[in-house]
């Protein structure tokens, strides 16, 4: 099975992302787990959290090019919204 691609995503109170899926499902992720890690400190701006932005095919969420989380890592690990 294929990993659905990520259509949308918008930063919200407290590291959360909503993200929606090509597949139409909704999903929130909690980033802050991966604080902890250098190449995500800058994560914890709350105002460059909010820049976030889908990548080009959906394949990734973005903050710049060297901060990103993949499709894969939100599919399985975001909580879907019912």
């Amino acid at each position: 099975m294929n990993t659905p691609k990520v259509k949308s995503v918008q930063a919200i109170n407290n590291h959360i992302l909503l993200m929606e899926f090509d597949n139409q499902q909704k999903s929130h992720y909690d980033i802050s787990p991966l604080l902890s890690k250098a190449m995500f400190l800058p994560l914890k701006n709350l105002a460059f959290f909010k820049s976030v932005k889908v990548d080009t095919g959906g394949y990734a969420v973005v903050w710049r090019e060297d901060i990103d989380v993949s499709e894969y890592e939100l599919w399985c690990n975001g909580r879907p919204i019912i």
